[in-house]
């Protein structure tokens, strides 16, 4: 680098000292940014050069500076990070004429003296001297050894990568460990935390193995701006520290021209949040990369033909099982309409069509969460750039594909940060930008507000079990402090919200009134437990008088402890959760006498289910229709579902014949109901109304779907047999950990003529056509079911009784509910 010891003093004739320049510098108020930080380095060069060349410094010697400092990125109290490089024999003085002025001076020196073959051996035995090679510059000297390191260090280094990649990859998580996650953090190492200018070295150290590169749109910007806080940092505190402290906000604030700390923490968070999610993106790439290497290296391949071609037959995708579609040597295996996995990620499917289907960004975040994948990066930059915004209401489907992307509980997280990173979660929630990266001064709260928003919705996921709306409980959980981000009370803010945003989503009036119960007193409970005579008649009522049914109570109290969890340690105790339990129990004893002692009055028949009822009286046999529902597209007549009507004559097993056959069709259950009729006074006939969803948007053919239904009802079609044979051919995916089913048998006030049955389990494929085949097993006839899939969760109610049509005692239904248990694994 050419020396700049043009530079004059004010007032002054004649070159400039450099150790003067550079001290000057040093105490400059003036702007700050990347020119500060090159022109800092530019006079630490000359510093050096001079000192270099009057130590007498012999031929075969050059200074070279390493780290920061030879990226050229000095921050006021950064380190020097010099090596003496030298050929042969070197004076044991001149190390020392070179760094006592530099200690003298006060600069904090890092200092090495080698041979070019140390340096190399050096780097290979330590990653992180390896890693401040990768940026050497030559400063003084000899160039061409300077050059000549360097070549061989990048050489090295992309020759070993395969190895010391994963072990740079360890190194970044250690760090994570200690030092947490910068995006969330009140007092954030701007260096070392998750997301800060380590990563930053870290993703130019992949790209420089040419194994991988990092998604680079926003990135720069991102590693300029913490750059820019840590250089006011090392203004306002004159030491060489790299967390930003709470006392020293508003200074480096001020300094940058920030209007305040708040906007300053939202700042570094956005900046944290971009070099996080490029580490991810470039990690799961080398990942594969450095798989498909090991990969070839254990399977031999023909010369000039690495990958298997589009063209290799049959033989090989059935071995793969079914669904499995081989591209080259990656299996492409379905995951939802328009989505399938590859490589560890959910991709697009060929046949997608971003720009007509709005809902495929939900659709594949579900898919992805609910597999445990992540969305890769190209599927949501594409995603972002060609999908339409969702019409408003939303369509059913988005709403329940939301619900199912937060029901994946920790497999939500990424994939989330995916979508937010493409500013796909603020076109989907326009009020989320309000409370996007917004700090909360609170050493209870862990988290920026949105996170915590989706941390709560996380530990929601894990008390679906506990209520019989866990759609509710997710969405309330999602959006209970949305009012953060607005003046005043915060819950009184979020309800006028999540009013606008529940009917914007498409809840009908009741549900939207009870997520605006949910937030408007998220934090009741809690408060007048903690805070209330519990032996108070008032204090009962205060709560009672808010949620007004025991299911809104189920939500609220579910809502309050995932919120609690969520905020940190110190929200949530032993003591305040037996305080809670105690004001809850008193309010749904209270609330009992109000129950519902049975199912609501059933709706008259239309008269398509009349006419179906009359015709399988009449014949004996099955009678159906069924009519294809259409979606918003943009043509309008997309398919997106079909209902499906049934009648036929009472006989065992029919719920779980007639659910397994919709099973090997792919078709989804949505809802299910079941009653009994008796048109023309001949017995009872079962009539069963069904919405289900095609699987992977291709709809059955009314003929076939009619021919096996007729077929599995006269046992010439053995479902369990080709579900069974379906199930072992099929891919297995590892899945996400979910809550565990829980089948119980309600009290006795539920119904007067009936046994209750309430199962509430993770949706799965063939899921109805267990418990059918359960409670068909158990001899127990199912006179009224209720079917509801909400998300990835069902929520069941079947009425049964005995074969003379009475109640079962308490020992049978408890011998039901355990062979249904048994079914559901």
């Amino acid at each position: 680098m050419a020396s700049h010891t043009d530079d004059s003093h004010p007032g002054t004739a004649g070159p400039a000292d450099p150790a003067a320049a550079r001290a000057r510098l040093l105490t400059d108020p003036g702007p700050g940014g990347r020119a500060r930080r090159a022109e800092l380095s530019a006079r630490t060069d000359d510093w050096l050069s001079a000192l270099f060349a009057s130590a007498g410094a012999p031929a075969g010697t050059a200074v070279v500076a390493v780290g920061g400092y030879g990226r050229g990125e000095l921050s006021p109290r950064s380190d020097l990070d010099v090596l003496l490089l030298h050929e042969g024999r070197l004076d044991p003085a001149l190390p020392e004429r070179l760094w006592y002025p530099v200690w003298d001076s006060g600069a904090a020196l890092d200092h090495a003296v080698r041979t070019p073959a140390e340096a190399r051996a050096v780097a290979a035995a330590d990653l992180k001297a390896q890693l401040g090679l990768l940026d050497a510059r030559h400063v003084a000297g000899d160039p061409a050894l300077t050059a000549a390191l360097r070549s061989t260090v990048l050489a090295d280094w992309r020759a070993g990568a395969a190895g010391r990649l994963p072990e740079l990859r360890e190194l970044g998580r250690e760090r994570a460990e200690r030092h947490g996650e910068l995006s969330f953090l009140l007092e954030p190492d701007l260096k070392e935390a998750k997301g800060g200018l380590r990563d930053v070295v870290a993703l130019d150290a992949i790209a420089a193995s040419w194994l991988a590169d990092a998604p680079r749109e926003g990135l720069d910007a991102a590693a300029l701006r913490l750059a820019d806080v840590r250089d006011a940092l090392h203004l306002v505190t004159g030491r060489a520290t790299e967390r930003l402290a709470l006392q020293d906000q508003d200074q480096v604030a001020e300094r940058l021209g920030v209007l305040d700390a708040d906007t300053l923490l939202r700042q570094v968070y956005e900046a944290a949040r971009t070099v996080a999610y490029a580490s991810d993106v470039t990690w799961r790439a080398v990942d594969r990369v450095l798989a498909a290497r090991a990969g070839r290296g254990r399977r031999p391949h023909r010369r000039g033909f690495p990958f298997a071609g589009p063209f290799g037959g049959a033989s090989g995708a059935a071995r793969r099982g079914a669904g499995a579609v081989a591209r080259g040597a990656v299996e492409r295996r379905p995951l939802a309409e328009g989505v399938v996995e590859q490589d560890g990620e959910a991709v697009l499917a060929q046949g997608a069509r971003p720009a007509s289907d709005p809902v495929l960004p939900l659709r594949a975040a579900a898919a992805a969460a609910q597999n445990g994948l992540t969305v890769s990066h190209a599927t949501v930059r594409r995603l972002a750039a060609e999908c339409r915004p969702l019409p408003v209401p939303w369509p059913d489907e988005a709403r329940e594909q939301l619900v199912t992307l937060l029901g994946a509980g920790e497999a939500c997280l990424p994939v989330w940060e995916a979508l937010e990173a493409e500013g796909l979660i603020t076109r989907l929630l326009p009020d989320w930008e309000r409370v996007r990266c917004r700090p909360q001064r609170n050493a209870v709260h862990r988290w920026t507000v949105d996170r915590h928003l989706v941390e709560t919705a996380v530990r929601a996921a894990a008390m679906t079990r506990r209520v019989a709306r866990p759609d509710l409980l997710l969405v309330a959980a999602l959006l209970h402090d949305l009012g953060k981000g607005w003046p005043g009370d915060h819950s009184e803010a979020g309800e006028v919200i999540v009013r606008d945003v529940a009917a914007r989503m498409g809840f009908d009036p009741e549900s939207v009134e009870t997520l605006a119960v949910l937030v408007r007193h998220h934090l009741t409970l809690v408060d007048t437990a903690t805070r209330r005579d519990p032996d108070d008649p008032a204090t009962v009522e205060a709560v009672t008088k808010v949620v007004t049914t025991l299911p809104r109570l189920e939500l609220l109290r579910a809502l309050t402890e995932a919120d609690a969890l969520a905020t940190g340690p110190a929200a949530w105790s032993g003591w305040r959760a037996s305080l809670v339990d105690g004001l809850a129990a008193r309010a749904a004893a209270r609330l009992a006498g109000d129950a519902a002692s049975g199912p609501e009055p059933a709706a008259a028949p239309t008269a398509e289910q009349e006419r179906l009822a009359v015709e399988a009286a009449r014949t004996g046999g099955p009678a159906l229709s069924l009519l294809a529902q259409t979606g918003a597209d943009t043509s309008g007549t997309e398919p997106m579902g079909v209902r499906l009507l049934l009648a036929v004559p009472d006989r065992p097993g029919l719920l779980g014949t007639v659910a397994g056959v919709l099973a090997l069709h792919r078709l989804a259950v949505r809802s299910a109901g079941l009653r009994e009729l008796d048109p023309i006074g001949a017995g009872p006939v079962l009539l069963l109304s069904w919405t289900v969803a095609a699987e992977f948007g291709e709809l059955p053919e009314a003929a076939r779907l009619r021919a096996d239904l007729r077929r599995a009802l006269d046992g010439s079609l053995d479902v369990a047999r080709r579900l069974a044979e379906r199930d072992a051919a099929a891919p297995r995916r590892r899945g996400i950990p979910t809550p565990p089913p829980v089948v119980a048998v309600a009290p006795p006030v539920a119904s007067a003529n009936a046994t209750v049955l309430e199962v509430r389990a993770h949706d799965a494929p063939g899921l109805l056509h267990r418990i059918g085949r359960a409670l068909d097993g158990a001899g127990v006839r199912v006179r009224t079911a209720h079917v509801s899939t909400l998300g990835a969760d069902v929520v069941d109610a079947f009425y049964l009784t005995d074969a003379a049509g009475r109640p079962l005692s308490a020992r049978r239904a408890g011998e039901v509910a355990a062979a249904v248990r048994a079914a559901l694994g």
